[in-house]
């Protein structure tokens, strides 16, 4: 089975705004829900959202304003449902 990417955005903008806080809480959860053979975790350049806070994306879909405090619930409602 192909893993999917879930890429974050590691640009310096992001990088300023705790993205080195958000990487370790990903990793995290994709070994907690056992994710490991689905989901591969990717750094991405820019994503080009930098005035919308820290981006993901899996799929064609781009979150923003991402931050520690909200990546545990973004996960669960955004991406746990997508999951095969």
């Amino acid at each position: 089975m192909k893993k999917e990417n879930l890429y974050l955005c590691m640009g310096s903008a992001c990088h300023q705004l705790g993205v080195y806080e958000v990487l370790p809480k990903l990793q995290s959860m994709i070994g907690e829900y056992n994710l490991e053979d689905k989901i591969e975790l990717k750094g991405s350049f820019c994503l080009e959202t930098c005035s919308d806070g820290i981006a993901m994306k899996f799929r064609d879909k781009v979150f923003f304003k991402i931050n520690p405090g909200n990546i545990e619930q973004k996960f669960k409602e955004e991406i746990l449902p997508n999951i095969n």
